[in-house]
């Protein structure tokens, strides 16, 4: 495919997703723990009731719960109501010689199936019409490349991306971009000018700014959006008492103390440190919403209320002095 086929056709004024928040439902899929059927819909009912109409799933997350759950849910509201963006690059094949849980992965789910990477153009389609079967719709909003750099990057940017565009070309998708942890797979991929979005997942929070500058700035350049995953570095900016995970692991001590640091900035403004956190990234105007989740439908709501509290411009001027990236 010619370079400048890639090129992203929406203009960087429309946007693509409604309001500014998504849900992200890998919590769906049995993430670190079990969820039963009606658990995952009072979440999910917390999130439509208070007004979210955004939803980030992927086939990755419970081998397929989520977007199984994700569908149902969403089975009986009008599809102009509600966007949806999946992931691309695993398919999912049964295994019958699998057994127990998902637990290698962290999903409380039967290891039924297996995750084969395959980021061909025909391993693309496939992945996206196999999503399209389990959330039960005739279109995904916003598809992503899952996690290239664990994988191939180079095939990601060199095969995967293209037929994606492919696809967005032919109405199956409506947008198409990338969504990792990864900062130099993000640069990678928003180099091509093909992506619609980018979801930086924990690379652009109060903990790190990975995609600062460089990265935002070729997402600039081509008009590029950007979805903030991770905004809590997997908890330990959800909580108070300076514990909890940093991308997916035990917080290490410097990470600890900058946590206390920050936590502190925002005491002195009346601010919990986690309404701080999920505030941040909407600061740069790129951003086109940042992903909240719950474990329960309750911390949904909360989630959602922290992003109704004002946050003072002092406590930004105050975060900018200690070397935080504001616009």
């Amino acid at each position: 495919m010619p370079e400048e086929s890639l090129v992203r056709s929406l203009t960087a004024t429309d946007s693509l997703f409604p309001g500014r928040v998504a849900l992200g439902c890998a919590n769906l899929g049995n993430l670190m723990a079990p969820m039963d059927d009606a658990t995952a819909h009072s979440l999910l009912q917390a999130a439509w009731d208070g007004g979210v109409r955004a939803f980030d799933t992927a086939p990755h997350y419970g081998l397929g719960l989520s977007e199984r759950r994700l569908g149902a849910f969403l089975a009986d509201r009008p599809r102009e109501a509600f966007t949806v963006s999946t992931k691309v690059g695993r398919l999912l094949v049964p295994d019958p010689e699998g057994e127990g849980l998902d637990l290698a992965n962290d999903f409380h789910v039967p290891a039924d199936h297996r995750r084969v990477w395959d980021l061909s153009a025909d391993g693309i389609r496939r992945s996206v019409e196999d999503s399209l079967e389990r959330l039960g719709l005739d279109r995904i909003d916003v598809a992503l490349l899952h996690d290239p750099e664990r994988h191939d990057l180079e095939q990601g940017v060199r095969e995967a991306l293209p037929a994606l565009v492919a696809l967005r070309e032919e109405g199956l998708v409506s947008a198409v971009g990338v969504g990792s942890m990864d900062a130099e797979a993000l640069l990678a991929c928003a180099r091509t000018g093909a992506l619609d979005l980018m979801m930086a997942a924990g690379r652009f929070s109060l903990l790190d700014q990975s995609v600062v500058p460089e990265t935002l700035a070729e997402c600039r350049r081509h008009g590029t959006q950007v979805l903030a995953a991770s905004v809590f570095n997997s908890g330990v900016l959800a909580r108070e008492d300076g514990d909890g995970l940093f991308d997916y692991a035990p917080a290490p001590a410097a990470v600890r103390e900058r946590v206390a640091t920050l936590r502190e900035v925002c005491r002195r403004h009346g601010v919990p440190l986690p309404t701080a956190a999920l505030h941040y990234p909407l600061t740069e105007p790129l951003v086109a919403a940042v992903v909240v989740a719950g474990a329960t439908g309750a911390q949904v709501s909360e989630n959602l209320d922290r992003l109704d509290t004002p946050v003072p411009q002092a406590l930004w001027d105050d975060l900018r002095a200690l070397g935080l990236h504001l616009p």
